[in-house]
């Protein structure tokens, strides 16, 4: 089943492309990520264009980037993934994949979006254990950084931190193990779904609307 991966540059993303590949029925053949075209970043993780492109090189994959106005709007967004959806459906994309844990709203959401378009929706690692999924992912060899952190969830000392065993051991009680309430977000650089590692370095911090943002440099 050929099928695109929706890629935000996190370790949950790296971790579904893992899976996905380990399935015999599927064939991902590209990942589909917003990018602010103002500013060339990925939306929300404010990751800079240039190191996405190079997850995509270690990847094996050709990127398809969702160029989002700024600001944007929930209508702007949606006609951006509604054209993107199209071309995919003209292609022969028959299904989309998500890393979504257990948000059931967000679910809902995607599910939407796909209807009607000939495009299955897959969720590979829904329902996982977050606990035991992070341990996972990090015995296996997934290296990421916390690039933003809600600072309303979780204290700002944490952006910048590697995702490893001691930041588990401190993450506060009632943050969840993998970000997945928004917690904190990530850029991965290391796994078993890259075939090199995207060498990075923490630049400037800068607080915006109650995030937290560390800019990651190529290194």
């Amino acid at each position: 089943m050929k099928t695109l991966l929706s890629w935000s540059s996190g370790k949950d993303s790296a971790w579904t492309l893992h899976v996905l590949r380990q399935q015999p029925d599927v064939e991902v053949t590209g990942l589909v990520t917003t990018v602010n075209r103002e500013f060339a970043r990925i939306a929300m993780h404010g990751v800079r264009e240039e190191l996405l492109e190079r997850q995509a090189e270690a990847a094996g994959l050709p990127l398809w980037r969702v160029p989002l106005p700024f600001p944007c709007s929930n209508a702007d967004y949606e006609a951006a993934f509604r054209s993107l959806l199209e071309r995919a459906s003209r292609t022969g994309v028959e299904a989309m994949a998500f890393g979504d844990l257990f948000l059931e709203d967000i679910r809902d959401y995607r599910v939407q979006l796909l209807k009607d378009t000939g495009i299955e929706p897959l969720f590979p690692i829904w329902g996982s254990d977050t606990a035991a999924l992070a341990r996972e992912m990090i015995d296996a060899g997934l290296h990421a950084t916390l690039t933003c952190v809600d600072t309303d969830q979780c204290d700002a000392s944490f952006v910048g931190r590697s995702f490893d065993a001691a930041l588990l051991e401190d993450l506060p009680k009632g943050v969840d193990p993998l970000g997945e309430n928004g917690e904190f977000h990530t850029f991965a650089n290391a796994g078993p779904c890259f075939s090199a590692t995207i060498p990075v370095e923490t630049g400037e911090t800068i607080e915006r609307d109650g995030f937290v943002f560390v800019d990651l440099l190529p290194e």
